[in-house]
């Protein structure tokens, strides 16, 4: 299975490669690309050999040569979910090629009539955000994602595509707006899906959700307990759309590997009444074209459950990072473009976090 560092390997990697991150660091600064991630959600993980040929797609141009301002910087496979995220990071004119061209290795591979897994999912190519990294805003992330949608539709006979986001013109709802719309949450019946763009969807291809915002982490925290019950109580405590929630924090409890895990996806939004941000602090912030953000820190995130846990005398067993937090992923694309590594997921794990 490929995953993120958990505590405390995390703290230990972190320790051994400083040296390392700083390089990272320091280069990225320097690199001066128009650059964008995707965070390409895909309905496989139980066969590697498949998950690696989706992401060694990414990287290769028409001719089959590798792309110098392509990286796949992280590959996360939970086999009892059966899904995987892969970070695809590119230049703005590279991006959308790249992801059409690991799309097609997924869509050839992976067929919705045969899979299972417990997260729910629509598609075998279930979801495809796009989110600035550095001299890119998002309206532009959206018009990129319009643009893929529509020639996804045209390469893979089949496909349907739902859009959200700023590539869901005018009205720009939601990825959570639209799930709830689509009864992405309960299960699928693709008969009943009214797509944005291509035919109803086939049942071997599904539905694919397409769109561009400002970043969304994935922070995941296990709860030591096998109550599927208090994991939604704790999520539901936690979520933004309730009182005293988390601020742009979805969250959906699932048993995984004999626990529950409290899955959160973690938005990032504008906010002029957000000033402390540190590490120690609710918030963290970066900026994007002089656009400034904000989003939950992980670590509170964790606090949180933690907390909400031992008041239900239960306690926490570690926090998973699907990926990066928008500087690190920002940081390490940089730098893995700038060096020529196009595999940098092979190497992440032991260079920086």
């Amino acid at each position: 299975m490929y995953t993120t560092l958990q505590e405390p390997l995390l703290e230990k990697a972190v320790a051994r490669n400083s040296s390392v991150e700083k390089e990272i660091t320091m280069s990225s600064s320097r690199l001066g690309l128009r650059l964008a991630a995707c965070l390409l959600n895909i309905s496989e993980a139980r066969r590697k050999y498949i998950v690696e040929n989706v992401a060694k797609a990414a990287l290769l141009e028409k001719n089959g040569q590798k792309h110098p301002e392509v990286s796949v910087l992280n590959i996360f496979s939970d086999q009892e979910y059966n899904r995987s995220v892969i970070t695809i990071a590119a230049s703005v004119d590279a991006l959308a090629n790249s992801i059409l061209a690991a799309c097609l290795e997924a869509f050839q591979s992976i067929d919705m009539e045969v899979q299972e897994g417990i997260h729910p999912c629509l598609g075998a190519v279930d979801l495809i955000p796009i989110y600035p990294l550095s001299g890119v805003g998002v309206e532009e992330c959206g018009a990129m994602a319009r643009s893929l949608a529509e020639n996804l539709v045209v390469c893979v006979p089949g496909c349907s595509v739902f859009l959200f986001g700023e590539a869901n013109l005018p009205e720009k709802r939601t990825l959570v707006q639209r799930r709830k719309q689509l009864g992405w949450f309960t299960r699928r019946d693709f008969s009943a899906l009214e797509p944005d763009l291509g035919a109803a969807p086939a049942r071997r291809c599904g539905l694919t959700g397409i769109g561009a915002s400002p970043y969304v982490m994935n922070c995941n925290v296990t709860i030591d307990s096998q109550d599927l019950a208090l994991g939604k109580e704790i999520a539901s405590t936690i979520r933004g759309s309730n009182v005293n929630g988390l601020k742009g924090v979805q969250t959906m409890a699932f048993p995984h590997e004999g626990k529950i895990e409290i899955a959160c996806n973690v938005e990032s939004f504008e906010d002029q009444e957000v000033t402390e941000t540190s590490e120690g602090s609710q918030y963290m912030a970066y900026s994007v074209l002089g656009d400034h953000f904000y989003y939950v820190s992980p670590h509170y995130i964790e606090a949180q459950v933690r907390k909400l846990a031992s008041d239900r005398g239960v306690g926490t067993m570690g926090r998973a990072l699907i990926g990066f937090t928008p500087q690190e992923c920002k940081n390490c694309a940089e730098y893995a473009i700038k060096e020529g590594i196009g595999e940098f997921w092979k190497i992440r794990g032991g260079v920086f976090m």
